[in-house]
This record gives structure tokens, sequence and C-alpha cells, in this order.
């Protein structure tokens, strides 16, 4: 009995088994089917049977027998391309030729749409050879086709994949996409203009219309006068202006203003005058992004550079000499806002360019197989550049130098006068011009003669005979250096001996200066007078050459009527008799 209970029990317990994992096969395979389409009871019963040149096998298929359908004018045809599930049944055949001509405009002209870019496998599945993407191969039943604005709303245009039971899925423009192509053609379809146009204008030639190839040329000749006119005007309001900075400013916003007008222009056709197709729409449109930005970014780098120029002829040009050091942090960071502002205009742009041609949606998948090896060449190759726009940050952050700045550099002085991306502009202080890189900068030790106090402790020597009376050059150093206006700290005047030979004394004289370009300017000024001194009242102090000459040599010379032999030549060396 106990056996028997013990089958029953394993039975029981394999018959559950079987069945739940039955049910779950079946769960499963409803819910991977519900993952590959969209299950619907009819697709346009209102159409009729399906002709033989639509292809709604794959999207790739799909998309390209609608495009050629509409642009042979087969328009009921490509109806067939179109979910109408919710158009009326006896609707269906008028309303679905006429929304299939006015997608087929809105397509045309509303984006560059890449058939090519589309899958062509019927579960619309990624291929990604690599395995790099996390949805590689796993079935989709939706795609985006393109993505639309109209009224400051956005309208997706999506193709669905449906399967009515017994029949093979097809791919179709969804009906939620069907429903906003009315409103999208009023935003994109043919404008006012082009109803003059004659019919046989209207055939496509490679990319573009007929019409279109006569029309882009004249308008572009047309924007360009206005462009011209514009840069015409600004030059005139910078004569009108007074002369200084502000003429400055206009004069050098010439050609940014001349392409913003033209791009202001040329919107405003696309908008409200007339619409291109596709291919020159989108790519006049990324155009007209960029040039904006950088027409704007460069106003502003203009009003930057300006503020800058005046400042750096105040604080660097006038006289030679930094001013204050408030103003010298200033100058510094409007140098750093100028880089932000480039590096913000690129970015951006570049953002924009690549997210409107799709270049991460067409070649993403390879790029990010070969990411890391384009890491390593960028890396390489851009190594200097890099290395030099993070010194520059560096630089600005930290301000070991600020704009104005006394340095000595390399033995040379020189003054800051500019720091760019990837090198430093030095005023050297014989008015020439040094550049260095900023990374050959940072890894060089200098000497910042104003990171704190420009003041500067100089001394002068001198060196004069022992007769020379010290406490007499001491009495007309104080008063001459006393006179000197960039001489201060009086009480720290101070003139020493700092050595002696058998015929010479050296006699140093020490004074503080305000910076270290007046100091040196003073001190050349208190040597001057000093040696003037010296020349006019006692001469005898200068160091004399001792000759040491023998009755032989005087008798000699005067027989032979040359000089006699000098012994020594220096006070130092000579001996004296």
């Amino acid at each position: 009995m106990k056996k028997s209970g013990a089958w029953r029990l394993w039975l029981m317990a394999a018959a559950v088994f079987i069945f739940s994992g039955l049910s779950m096969a079946q769960t499963q395979n409803e819910e991977s089917e519900e993952t590959r389409w969209f299950s619907v009871d009819s697709l346009n019963e209102g159409l009729g049977e399906t002709p033989e040149a639509v292809k709604r096998t794959t999207p790739r298929e799909a998309v390209r027998s609608f495009l050629e359908l509409t642009k042979k004018g087969e328009h009921a045809k490509a109806a067939h391309l179109l979910n109408l599930s919710e158009v009326p049944r006896a609707e269906q055949r008028k309303q679905g030729s006429q929304l299939a001509r006015q997608l087929a405009e809105v397509l045309t002209r509303g984006e560059w749409l890449e058939v090519s870019s589309l899958s062509g496998r019927q579960d619309a599945a990624i291929e990604d050879p690599a395995g790099q993407h996390p949805q590689t191969g796993v079935p989709r039943r939706n795609l985006k086709l393109a993505s639309l604005t109209a009224e400051g709303e956005t309208y997706d245009i999506r193709l669905g994949r449906y399967r009515v039971d017994g029949e093979e899925p097809v791919w179709l423009i969804s009906p939620d996409s069907i429903s906003s192509v009315p409103l999208l053609y009023e935003e994109y379809g043919p404008s006012v203009f082009e109803e003059y146009i004659p019919e046989r204008f209207n055939a496509s030639l490679g990319v573009l219309k007929i019409w279109e190839w006569i029309a882009i040329p004249i308008f572009l000749l047309a924007v360009g006068l206005i462009g011209l006119a514009t840069h015409y005007l600004v030059g005139l309001m910078a004569r009108w202006l007074p002369s200084g900075s502000p003429t400055i400013f206009v004069e050098q916003i010439r050609i940014p203003m001349l392409l913003i007008v033209m791009s202001l222009v040329t919107q405003a056709v696309l908008d409200y005058a007339v619409s291109f197709s596709g291919a020159a729409t989108t790519t006049f449109r990324v155009l007209l992004i960029a040039v904006l930005a950088w027409g704007g970014g460069a106003i502003a780098l203009r009003l930057v550079d300006t503020i800058m120029l005046k400042m750096t002829r105040r604080l660097v040009e006038q006289d030679g000499a930094p001013q204050s050091r408030e103003d010298r942090r200033l100058l510094t960071s409007l140098y750093a806002l100028r880089r932000l502002i480039i590096l913000i205009m690129v970015t951006v742009v570049s953002i924009y360019v690549l997210s409107k041609i799709q270049l991460f949606e067409s070649m993403g998948l390879s790029l990010l197989a070969s990411a890391s090896v384009l890491t390593v060449l960028v890396g390489i190759a851009g190594q200097a550049v890099l290395g030099n726009i993070l010194s520059s940050f560096q630089l600005s952050l930290a301000k070991p130098i600020r704009i104005g700045d006394l340095i000595e550099f390399e033995g040379q002085w020189c003054y800051v006068e500019g720091i760019f991306y990837t090198f430093i502009r030095l005023r050297v202080w014989n008015e020439r011009r040094l550049i260095v890189p900023v990374t050959y900068f940072v890894s060089r030790s200098f000497e910042n003669l104003s990171v704190k106090s420009t003041m500067e402790y100089r001394s002068l020597e001198m060196t004069l005979h022992l007769s020379a009376d010290v406490q007499c050059l001491r009495e007309k150093f104080l008063e001459y250096a006393q006179e000197e206006k960039d001489v201060i700290q009086h009480h720290k005047l101070s003139c020493y001996v700092t050595g002696q030979t058998e015929m010479a004394q050296t006699v140093v004289f020490y004074l503080m200066t305000s910076d270290p370009y007046s100091g040196w300017i003073a001190e050349m000024n208190v040597r001057e007078r000093l040696m003037t001194f010296i020349r006019d009242n006692h001469p005898e102090w200068w160091p004399r050459s001792i000759m040491v000459v023998s009755q032989q040599d005087i008798a000699l010379g005067e027989g032979t009527n040359s000089p006699p032999v000098t012994k020594s030549d220096r006070p130092d060396e000579g001996r004296q008799q």
C-alpha cells in the first residue's frame, strides 16, 4: 500500500510539472508574439485587394515602396502602406489617397529620410556583430521614421508591424502618425509660390526637383546680396560712431552681422515663402543653426575682445607698467571668459550638427565597437593641443600669472599680454613679442614680480679708488635717491663698501623702488648723477692704471723713440713705486 501511494504522488507531481511547463510555454509564445507585432482584426478593408507593387514585408521595403509609388503619382496604391484603422471604411479609399499624397510631401520636405538606414529584416531586429548594443537580436514592432515640429509641437512619423490572424505581418504607417498628417502638411506642404510652377518643372532630378535646381542658386544669390548690403550698412555705422571702443567693436562685427542677417532671411524664406525638398531643407537648417550660433558667439567674443583691448591699453600699453592687481585679475578673467565662450559655442554647434545629420544613428554601433581605437588615435593626435588647452584653463583658475603681470621668464623681463588656448603672448622689455606654448610655460620656473607687491630692493655697484670718500658718496646718494619719485621707504637707503683690492674698492648703494621697471630707471638715474659728481668734482676717485718704468726703459725709449713698456694696466695687478 505504501508503494502504490508513493507512485501516485510521483504521477501527480509529473502531471503538474508537464501541465505547468505547457502553460508557461504557451504564455511565453503569446508574449513573444505580442512583442513581434500588433495583432488586429482587420487592415484597410475599404481599400480592396493589395496590389502586387506594394511591398510591406520589411521596414526598408515598405518605406521605399511608399516613396516610389507616390513619386509616380500612384497615391491610391501607396495608401495600402497606411494603417487607416481610424478612418471610416467607406472613406478609406478617398482619404487614403489624399493622406498618402500629403504624407509623401511631408516626408520629402520635412526631413531628409535615409531609407537605407532602415532595417531590412522582417522583425526589424538590430544587427550588431560585435554584440555591443544591449538590444541586439531583439524583435521590434515600432520604428520612428521622422520627428517634425508644427505649431510648437513635435509629431513623430512611426512605422508599425501589424498582423491579422491567419495572414503574414506587414509594416504600415501607424494610425497616430496618420492623424497628424493634415497638420504637418499645412506646415511642410507646398507654398503659394509653387502653385505657379509648371508641372514639367516639378519632376524630380536626383535628390531635388527641376525647379529647385534653378531656384536655389537664385535664392542664394539674393541672400548674398542682402548680406553684402548689411556689411556695407554696418561699415557706415562704424564711421558715424565716435572713434574709440564703439567704433572698433562695430567694425569687428561686420562679418558676424552679415552671416546672422543672411541666416535669418533664409530661415524666414523657408518658413513663409518657399519649401524645398528634405535634402535641401535639412542642409539649409543645419547650416543656419551653425551660422547663427557662430555669429552670436563671434559677436560675444568681439565684445569681450573690445573690453580686453581697452583694458590692455590702459594696463600694459600706456607706460609699459602694470597697474592695480584687481584690474589685472579682471582682465585675466575676461580672457578665461573668452575661451569659455569659444568652447561652449563649438560644443553646442557640434552636438546639434551631429544630431541633425543622425551620425550616431547610422554609425553609432560602429563607433561604439571601435571607441577604444578612436580614443587612442584622438589622444595621440591631439595630445599637444589638449595639453595646451587644459594648461590654459589651469592658469585661468589658479592665476599664477595675470594679464599685465611683470615676470622674469628665461632671463628676460616680460609683461603678460594674453593667455590663449594654446599659447601665451609675452611682451619683452624691448617691445618684441614672445609666443610661448602653454605647456612649455607651466613646465618652466618663472619669477612673477607682480604677484604680491611690485616693490623691489635694488642695488647699484661702483668700483672706485681707495682714496674715494665713502661718507661723501653716501650723502650724495641719499640726496639723489630721495629726489627720485619711484624710490620709496627712504629709511632703507644705505651705502656700504662690500669689497676691496690693492688699488680699488667696491661701493654698493641700496634703494627700495615701487616696481621693477621704475626701479631700474631710478637706479640708472642715480648712477648717472653719482658718476657726474665724481667726474666733475673728484676725478681722482676713479680707478687708475699703474705703470712701472725703469731707467733702462727710459733710455731705450729715448734712443728708439718707442713708448715705455707697461708692466700692468690693471689696478689689482700693478705695483706702486
